[in-house]
């Protein structure tokens, strides 16, 4: 994955952005990887409070936020202030 294909936009902009229900991954590992990257995340976010970096995709492009993970659902990451990505449009997380 080339980082040059994802746009960098602020964690305030997420909240209007529109997910379609598809899944952008295909990969069964990568699909488990990814649920992997998300729990080490949650652990950061919660006891370090660190940033990570989140690649997702919307209904218009690919994007990247640089933000803290507060929770997890089983279809959804939190942010801070109640934002919301769902799971299945995440393509990785880098620490």
């Amino acid at each position: 994955m080339i980082l040059t294909e994802f746009e960098k936009i602020e964690k305030e902009e997420i909240g209007g952005l529109k997910f379609p229900s598809g899944e952008v991954l295909t990969d069964t590992d990568k699909i488990k990887e990814r649920k992997m990257e998300l729990d080490r995340a949650l652990t950061l976010g919660n006891i370090e409070h660190s940033k990570i970096k989140i690649f997702f995709e919307d209904d218009t492009s690919r994007k990247v936020v640089d933000t803290t993970v507060w929770g997890l659902t089983d279809k959804r990451v939190i942010l801070k202030q109640g934002v919301v990505i769902p799971i299945h449009r995440i393509h990785s997380i880098k620490v």
